[in-house]
Order: structure tokens, then C-alpha cells, then sequence
């Protein structure tokens, strides 16, 4: 597999995020020998270790000069954490200049998926997200993407076995740290690309970029992609996500198929049903003959009210109406379960509710 781009290991301040390659290499840079940075790699992605100094493999004398360089794992602090019901448990982590991002861990019987934030707030502004509602930040670096999977694993005390970028930001406005982490959760934690999801409202001339940067520093493409539709139409679509007017749905089709003459991977359309909006009959009718040219698969998902929000669930008949309608037409489809509705299950809500007390 064909490594990102090896910087100066010289000047690497935060370990996390790095390959076994890349350690070995900044273990050199510091007089040390190569062995010393596969052992930081098992401290980081086995032990999960938090600070320089629990890795005590090390000579204290080089953690002590790491400390004194400002060498950090770069792993955040745990804010908040709320357990649902269902076991869904959510997380608010704290980064080192003070922004807080959510993280989540679904877990069921046979598997445990962790859901990430790729940016501080999301710019996409969607009208049915609290993430959006909260404002932009900035986007996170690799090594607080992949903090988030080993903040979940170290909080659930189990292994994940799926990774999906669905929480918190837009992916497609963050490529090089979303791919970055990709390679890390992949080869240093160990799921595999076909594991990993990464959602997108779509950003215009960006899919293709995604396809082939994905090849070239992955060595393959294989995560799957999820694009967010929510609309059978452009007009809709506008009405629901901003940046849709820039963007319209005729071409961000083209280039989903675009994506998959490269990659050889079916795209997943997501679909947001809003009570009374958009999970009328006619819509999924709408859909069904919009997407039935592509190899794909459409995952529906039934909207989780937010505090102040203008829309509403859908009631159960209604999205197992639309739900046969597609399959009707042969489409293959997916009702994603809801879980953690006890405890501010929408991307965003937990920060949002941290922030309202503060």
C-alpha cells in the first residue's frame, strides 16, 4: 500500500496519525533507534496511550526531552459522555485550542460502528442539522479524526469493526486529513477500507478529486461512499441544503458516476425522511426513477427531531411506504434503525446543548 507523503519526521510535534514507517523515521531524526518508533506505533494504536510519559517502553530521558520539544500524542479530553438507552453512546471531545467535536459509538451484537467528525461545525448549513445550526469552526487534522475511534474504543472497552464519516462537518472540504485518517484507521488500527464510509452533501468537482487522490495515496479506493440526496429534485434539494444551488443535482449525478468509472465502487445515496416534505409517495416515485441508472444502493433514514427544529419524524407507514415503493422499481434499500433518540441522537445536539450551558 503506497503511503501519504512523508513530511520532515524532524518536525512532527504530534505522533497520532503517523504511520509505523513514519515513527521509525522520526525516531531516527532523534537520535534514537528505528525499533523506538515501532514501539511508540504499538503505544499509540494498541494501548491507545494519551500522554508521552505512559509510554514507559521509552528511556525517561527521551520522554523527558519529547516533553520539552512540545512532542504530543495529540489525543483530546473527554467533556461529556451520554449513554442512550440502546447502549449508543456519545461523546463531547475537547481539543487543545478548546473546540469540542461529537463522536459516537453504535454497537449491536455483531459489530460496533463509530460514527466521526471530520470539522468543527459543518459551513454546509443544512436546514434539518444542528451541526449546521451551530456555525463553522475549522477542520480537524488527522490525528483528531483517529482520536475519536480510539476514544470510543477505550469508552466501550470493545474493537470497532466500522468507521463512518457521518458526524460532525462536510468530508469533501477536508480531503487530505479525511484520507490521511482513512490510511491510519485502515493499516495502523487495523478495519479494513470496505469498513469505512464516508458521507458527503456533495461538493461541487470534488468526487472525482476524491476518487483519484484516494488511489494515489491509498494505493486503492475501496471505503464506500454515501451521498446525501434528501431530495427527488433540485427545487427540494435547494430548499433543504443551501450550497445545492451551486451545486445541482444533474451534476453532482455525473460526477457520482464519474466516481465509480474510477473507483469500480457502487455510490450509497442517503435520504433524510422529513415528516410532510419530502416522504410524500410521488417523491419516492421521484427518486426511484432518478437513481435506477446507477449501480447504487439507497440507505433511508428517518429524521431525529432536533430542539427548535421546523420539521418532524415521519410516521412509521409512511416510510415503510416509500421504503417498498423503491423496491418496487428494484432499487436496493435500506432503513437505517434509529438509535440514541433518549439522548440528543442528531449530529450536533450534544455540543449544541454543552455550548447553551457554558
Amino acid at each position: 500500500m503506497n503511503s501519504l507523503p512523508l513530511a520532515d519526521a524532524d518536525f512532527h510535534s504530534v505522533l497520532l496519525g503517523l504511520s509505523s514507517t513514519e515513527l521509525e523515521n522520526w525516531a531516527v531524526s532523534k537520535g534514537q533507534p528505528a525499533f523506538r518508533g515501532r514501539q511508540v506505533h504499538d503505544w499509540l494504536y494498541q494501548k491507545a496511550a494519551k500522554e508521552i510519559n505512559a509510554i514507559t517502553v521509552l528511556p525517561k530521558a527521551f520522554r523527558s526531552a519529547l516533553s520539552a520539544q512540545g512532542v504530543t500524542i495529540g489525543r483530546m479530553s473527554e467533556v461529556a459522555r451520554h449513554i442512550a438507552s440502546d447502549q449508543t453512546m456519545k461523546l463531547l471531545l475537547q481539543a487543545k485550542d478548546g473546540q469540542t467535536i461529537e463522536t459516537v459509538g453504535i454497537p449491536t451484537e455483531d459489530r460496533l460502528t463509530v460514527c466521526v467528525s471530520s470539522q468543527v461545525g459543518c459551513p454546509m448549513a443544512c436546514r434539518f442539522c444542528a451541526t449546521g445550526m451551530g456555525g463553522y469552526q475549522r477542520s480537524l487534522e488527522t490525528h483528531e479524526i483517529v482520536d475519536q475511534v480510539l476514544s470510543v474504543r477505550q469508552a466501550i472497552n470493545r474493537r470497532p469493526s466500522h468507521v463512518v464519516f457521518m458526524g460532525m462537518g462536510e468530508p469533501l472540504l477536508n480531503i487530505d486529513s479525511v484520507l490521511s485518517s482513512i490510511r491510519c484507521i485502515n493499516a495502523d488500527l487495523g478495519i479494513g477500507q470496505r469498513r469505512i464510509t464516508v458521507s458527503t452533501v456533495g461538493v461541487a468537482n470534488t468526487l472525482p478529486k476524491l476518487a483519484e487522490l484516494a488511489i494515489q495515496r491509498l494505493g486503492r479506493a475501496q471505503f464506500t461512499l454515501a451521498v446525501s440526496l434528501h431530495a427527488p429534485n433540485q427545487k427540494m434539494r435547494e430548499s433543504l441544503i443551501p450550497t445545492a444551488k451551486t451545486y445541482p443535482i444533474e451534476n453532482l449525478l455525473a460526477d457520482c458516476r464519474r466516481y465509480f468509472s474510477i473507483t469500480g465502487r457502487r455510490v450509497s445515496f442517503e435520504y433524510i425522511l422529513l415528516g410532510g416534505l419530502n416522504d410524500q409517495l410521488e417523491h419516492a416515485e421521484e427518486l426511484a426513477e432518478r437513481v435506477s441508472s446507477f449501480q447504487s444502493h439507497v440507505n433511508l433514514i428517518a429524521y431525529n427531531p432536533i430542539d427548535d427544529g421546523e420539521f418532524v419524524r415521519p410516521a412509521k407507514r409512511r416510510v415503510e411506504s416509500f421504503m417498498n415503493i423503491l423496491k418496487r422499481k428494484g432499487l436496493a434499500v435500506t432503513l437505517r434503525a434509529s438509535r440514541g433518540l433518549d439522548q440528543n441522537a442528531a449530529c450536533g445536539q450534544l455540543r449544541s446543548y454543552y455550548q447553551s450551558k457554558a
